[in-house]
């Protein structure tokens, strides 16, 4: 009997041992709720204001945004008084392991060591966070292998903090043209494109890149040509082959008849395209294809880049914006943030404002319809029920001053707060 009571004594310790720690992983499991408040909120869809809204958040979603909308009993309250809210930034165009320094050669960038570079990506990716970037679409590692990879891995992971990355991995291109680095990504036939979408598949790439055109140095200086890299044909396999990898392709591309082969040959978007011409503004519309302009980054910012060539660029670029928004080309938010110091990208909304674009259209092109051109309108663009808990908070109204899409104070991803420097 004695024996009986001390092994029913055990049976039940062991039970109850077990069963505490599955009570509390239950607990744990639970999603946090937070609400989020604030003197006003942008509807971006609408282009008005929200008065005192209240942003339900549950773990990473959203399930409920309003003006004075009830807070769950337990929630905890996160009030951050007079700013603004807007759902987080997405910027299309960047590269993580580029730094400005890489762009003036000194020391060239292929030497510094990849695990160097993944160092300097790790810190680049916190500081555009910051300045509320919340999505970012990398197009090319420039020469740092798959490290682009492994930080969004890292990031996806909660290891590091940074944006929801889309990667690239290499860019592929031809020999003599753009971004020409022996070994790393040439393709001269089309049988090495189509095994070049294969390999970068196969190591983690979210999206192809190709340039479809030269860079600067392959623009003629009397006609203002770029460099055709591709035809319409190579384009065409390359894209369907992405397609079957279920990836979409980015195309850099300035104009002339490389800008036409690669929106012939299906790209998603055109990158850069400061020299497109009509034909190719109206084969954008046509085909549905979206365009990333980024303006900032052509500004010549040393007396060594003032050149007449460069000025030329800039005046094309700008006539080109303003007849692409007067034909309703679909133009999402870009920058090429990398080749200009990383977490000041939200200075791209002031030119683009000053071109003539309308401050909700240029907020419009960093949320709805960058989150349309990646696919994710289903996830983010937009502070709605069932998307990603992303959102910022500006100083000030950025309908009335663009500028204030600079002076970001708060930023959650995905329900989790990564910065917060309120008054």
């Amino acid at each position: 009997m004695k024996r009986r009571l001390i092994a029913l004594a055990l049976l039940l310790a062991l039970s109850f041992s077990h069963a505490a720690p599955a009570q509390e992983s239950t607990q744990r499991s639970q999603p946090r709720r937070t609400a989020v408040r604030a003197a006003r909120m942008l509807d971006v869809r609408t282009g008005a204001f929200v008065n005192n809204p209240v942003i339900l958040v549950e773990g990473e979603k959203i399930t409920a945004a309003g003006a004075n909308l009830p807070i769950p009993q337990g929630a905890q309250v996160i009030d951050l008084g007079s700013v603004t809210l807007l759902p987080g930034l997405v910027d299309c165009h960047t590269h993580v392991l580029l730094q400005p320094e890489d762009e003036r050669g000194a020391p060239p960038v292929v030497t510094k060591s990849q695990a160097y570079r993944t160092v300097q990506g790790v810190a680049a990716a916190l500081k555009d966070l910051e300045a509320g970037f919340t999505t970012m679409r990398d197009v090319d590692s420039e020469g740092a292998g798959f490290a682009d990879v492994a930080i969004r891995d890292a990031i996806n992971r909660g290891i590091i903090p940074g944006p929801r990355l889309l990667v690239s991995t290499y860019a592929i291109t031809i020999t003599g043209g753009h971004m020409n680095n022996a070994g790393l990504n040439l393709a001269d036939s089309r049988d090495q494109m189509i095994a070049e979408v294969r390999r970068e598949v196969k190591y983690g790439a979210d999206w192809i890149k190709i340039y479809a055109t030269g860079t600067l140095r392959h623009v003629d200086p009397t006609t203002l040509e770029p460099l055709s890299q591709m035809s319409v044909e190579d384009v065409r396999a390359i894209v369907e082959e992405a397609r079957r990898w279920r990836r979409d392709v980015a195309a850099h591309a300035y104009g002339g008849d490389g800008a036409k082969n690669a929106i012939r040959g299906g790209v998603r978007s055109i990158e850069h395209g400061m020299l497109m011409d009509d034909e190719a503004l109206r084969l954008l519309v046509e085909h549905g294809t979206f365009w990333v302009p980024t303006l900032t980054v052509y500004l010549p910012e040393t007396p060594e880049d003032n050149t007449d060539l460069r000025r030329r660029i800039v005046a094309s670029h700008k006539q080109v914006f303003q007849k692409a928004m007067r034909m309703n080309v679909k133009i999402a938010f870009g920058t090429d943030a990398g080749a200009f110091e990383h977490g000041t990208q939200a200075r791209e909304f002031r030119l683009m404002t000053d071109y003539g674009m309308k401050p909700i259209d240029a907020i419009r092109a960093a949320t709805l319809r960058a989150s349309e051109l990646l696919r994710m309108e289903k996830q983010i663009g937009s502070i709605e029920a069932g998307k990603f808990a992303d959102i910022i908070a500006v100083e000030g109204d950025p309908l009335a001053d663009i500028n204030a899409l600079q002076r970001v104070r708060f930023v959650m991803k995905a329900g989790q707060v990564y910065k917060s420097t309120m008054k």
